[in-house]
């Protein structure tokens, strides 16, 4: 899949996938939007007018209120790319995306996913 390709996906169709994963681990919806609001700066209502409006993923990033300081800090593998070395700004951040849902999914502390 390319970048452009992953770049157009709706917000709104990645974001239940993102739910299932975390509740399929016993996390919850709310904990899914807490992490996502801390990398995007969104609040709930502002997060969930983002999905309401089917924007596509490079939007959401690009209307984000404010990425977050500390996610520099995400660090590790997703999708066999090392995070903290992805080139593109915006793959970057959707892969940072990705790693906090991840790291909620297998269990890590709230205080830790969000660098706390």
């Amino acid at each position: 899949m390319t970048n452009e390709r992953v770049f157009k996906m709706a917000f709104s169709s990645v974001y239940p996938l993102l739910v299932q994963k975390a509740e399929r681990k016993g996390r919850t919806k709310s904990e899914v939007d807490a992490v996502i609001c801390w990398l995007t700066g969104y609040d709930d209502s502002g997060l969930q007018a983002q999905i309401v409006k089917n924007i596509d993923y490079e939007t959401f990033f690009s209307e984000a209120p404010q990425i977050n300081q500390n996610a520099a800090k995400i660090s590790g593998v997703i999708c066999g790319h090392r995070v903290e070395e992805i080139e593109d700004p915006l793959m970057q951040k959707i892969r940072w995306l990705d790693k906090l849902v991840d790291e909620l999914a297998k269990g890590k502390p709230m205080e830790k996913v969000l660098r706390s």
